[in-house]
């Protein structure tokens, strides 16, 4: 029997709105209100606002928060000053990905860091297992995944909407970079200028009290700019659109970072860290799969699971991602293709099972 998938803050705020609710990694979250494809335009031209806050937040603070999240992390936190985030992943010992997430440097004091780790919500416990099986540093972890709220604003009208509900320069904020102040009477919000669309815009980290009134904020001040409710819908055309890999789909326990095309996340001179020998291995020898793009020729949409098979009939990978595009008007999808059987013409058959479909591999990301 499965676990009832849970019920966001808002989730009566998301019904009244009209939204169509579907279980997601354990919660019941909007898929849409309007549509995808009109949420999907909506934030490309001019903004959505999205409700994501299934999303988990962990606290990593005092003696050893530094070293500890360098160890279980990729990337290099060296790097980030306070105010600063970046894009990371949690390696396993094999080399496969535990889970990706967000780093934010809190505070960079020394012998006082704090770090803001956002990871995906599937993924909440098994994350905070493994973190803490490493946490020989000391560090101090707290869970705040069932306090925190999170909102999406994102859409190049964004920083028009949120700007006069602020004394925060919003517009100053750089990518992927924060700054924490008070929209409206809501105080301590982490406004990020971060998001999973490619559009631009801001992820808003806020206690759950206050998510309802934020939300409702957001919306009336959006309104002249055509802010339009977005779901998860909207969310997966966007972030597939510019390539942008989703846990489960494109990233799993058994994928690196560096077959998944994020070997730019991955700094195997930092020092020590977890499957660091791996990864120095497969940047020296090469890695035996590979993430690949493609657009289809056929009309049909690529499916997660389906086979991707040379001209020739020879199973060479397997789809990973897929829909129909938007923006391009044509179905696009991602999947991994074994390196030696790369096909130099781009020509490749999607298979449904019954049919094998026409696709030419292309550039990532699909939208420039």
């Amino acid at each position: 029997m499965t676990e009832e998938a849970k019920r966001l803050s808002l989730y009566e705020t998301h019904v009244k709105a009209g939204a169509k609710m579907v279980p997601f990694a354990g919660y019941m979250m909007p898929v849409s209100y309007e549509g995808i494809k009109e949420e999907h335009t909506a934030v490309r031209n001019q903004a959505g606002l999205f409700d994501v806050s299934h999303m988990g937040e962990f606290i990593i603070s005092g003696p050893g928060a530094k070293e500890l999240v360098q160890y279980v992390t990729t990337n290099n936190v060296n790097r980030l000053a306070k105010g600063q985030a970046q894009y990371s992943c949690l390696p396993n010992e094999k080399g496969g990905i535990v889970d990706d997430l967000l780093v934010y440097c809190l505070d960079d004091t020394a012998d006082a860091e704090e770090y803001l780790l956002v990871v995906n919500a599937g993924n909440i416990q098994k994350d905070w297992d493994w973190i803490s099986s490493h946490n020989s540093y000391g560090a101090k972890m707290e869970n705040r995944s069932e306090q925190t709220g999170l909102l999406a604003l994102q859409g190049p009208a964004a920083t028009a909407i949120l700007q006069p509900l602020t004394e925060t320069a919003v517009g100053d904020i750089k990518y992927y970079h924060f700054a924490i102040g008070q929209i409206g009477h809501i105080p301590d919000v982490v406004i990020s200028a971060t998001g999973y669309t490619g559009s631009g815009g801001f992820e808003l980290y806020v206690e759950n009290r206050y998510l309802d009134d934020l939300w409702h904020m957001l919306l009336t001040a959006g309104a002249p700019y055509g802010l339009t409710p977005s779901g998860l819908g909207s969310r997966d055309t966007l972030r597939l659109e510019k390539s942008y890999c989703l846990y489960g789909n494109d990233l799993d326990d058994e994928t690196s970072p560096i077959e998944a095309s994020l070997g730019w996340i991955v700094k195997t001179k930092k020092g020590d860290f977890i499957a660091r020998d791996i990864f120095a291995r497969q940047r020296a020898e090469g890695v035996s799969k590979k993430l690949i793009g493609f657009k289809m020729l056929d009309r049909r949409v690529p499916r997660h699971g389906y086979i991707i098979k040379n001209t020739g009939g020879k199973i060479i990978g397997h789809v990973t991602s897929g829909t129909q595009s938007p923006t391009l008007e044509v179905p696009i999808g991602m999947g991994y293709i074994q390196t030696a059987d790369m096909p130099e013409s781009g020509e490749i058959l999607v298979s449904t099972g019954r049919k094998d479909l026409q696709a030419q591999l292309c550039h990532l990301p699909f939208l420039k």
